[in-house]
């Protein structure tokens, strides 16, 4: 059993989000393949992305305090613009990025108060600085528009059916066992509050309430296997997983589930992931970066359960650590 679960949970999802990264949204393999090789180690993101639709995507700030997009807004509407292409080789996306700033925040005031982070969180997304990341998600563009036509912080959440949704979740079990007062109902409860800020959407908040009692059960020094059949039989069984194991993973998440982010069948491609690679972090996390689609926000799951259950290894044999 794992000293801090949650926090190992935590961090592997960061790992496996900063891992994608530069391959994030590739859904031409060989492309994926031609223009970073093996995902085993982190990479830095080419200027240009094949796949790229940020072509096709628009946001007009209504008023100048729903400006998200800040000098980023220059690249929306251009071919082949990577999302992430301003980040470093292992820097996490804006939804992760964000995900740390919750847990600064729960740890630094002993507690997670839900106004407090909206608070914070309005005030990152308006702060030109912040960060250095092309791509916006819809719910944040959605969260803003609500908010500029004066709907209370609270009601500003959009119906977003987004794996992108459950990104916080970790970190929110990480911070709750960092001041000590994380109990599975109360974890639950915050999950359900704070997936709601931004994804008022049932199949979110039930693949949210999945993830955190499935981590619990690994919390309890169960099995991966033993989490899946005791909380996610509603998702997929193992008996269907040790058949798909059979298979190419890119033949898996791809021919037969979605490698993109709508859930629920993302939430299942992240399960099989986490499964088939549950005695090596590594590997697993390697893998889903490699699938393709929507691998960053598919990290959140396959990261946390992997992270918890035995640890995201480096080549060199030891866990990497990364930062909180």
């Amino acid at each position: 059993m794992m000293e801090k679960p949650f926090l190992a949970a935590y961090q592997g999802s960061l790992f496996a989000d900063a891992l994608a990264m530069p391959v994030h949204w590739y859904y031409d393999r060989d492309a994926l393949d031609r223009d970073y090789g093996p995902i085993d180690r982190f990479h830095a993101p080419k200027p240009k992305h094949p796949d790229s639709i940020l072509w096709r995507s628009r946001y007009e700030p209504p008023t100048p305090e729903a400006d998200i997009l800040h000098g980023q807004a220059i690249y929306w509407g251009q071919r082949e613009v990577h999302y992430h292409q301003f980040l470093p080789a292992g820097e996490n996306t804006l939804n992760f990025q964000l995900a740390r700033e919750l847990y600064r925040q729960v740890v630094d005031r002993g507690g997670y108060d839900p106004p407090q982070w909206l608070e914070r969180y309005i005030e990152l997304m308006r702060d030109p600085d912040f960060h250095q990341d092309t791509y916006v998600e819809e719910y944040h563009r959605n969260f803003f528009l609500r908010l500029a036509q004066g709907k209370r912080p609270e009601r500003c959440g959009s119906k977003d059916i987004h794996i992108g949704g459950l990104a916080h979740v970790p970190a929110l079990l990480a911070a709750g066992e960092a001041v000590g007062n994380l109990s599975l109902a109360v974890a639950r409860e915050q999950t359900r509050v704070h997936v709601s800020l931004t994804h008022d959407d049932d199949e979110v908040r039930r693949a949210a309430d999945t993830l955190v009692r499935m981590l619990f059960v690994l919390a309890e020094g169960k099995s991966l296997e033993e989490a899946l059949v005791l909380e996610a039989n509603g998702y997929v069984g193992v008996k269907q997983l040790e058949i798909w194991a059979a298979r190419p993973d890119r033949e898996v998440v791809g021919n037969i589930l979605t490698p993109a982010c709508y859930l629920p069948e993302s939430f299942t491609a992240a399960l099989f992931l986490a499964w088939k690679y549950r005695q090596n972090g590594f590997a697993g996390v390697r893998a889903n970066a490699e699938v393709g689609g929507d691998n960053c926000h598919r990290g959140a799951v396959v990261g946390a359960l992997l992270g918890a259950s035995c640890g995201i290894w480096d080549k060199a044999g030891k866990v990497t650590k990364e930062k909180a």
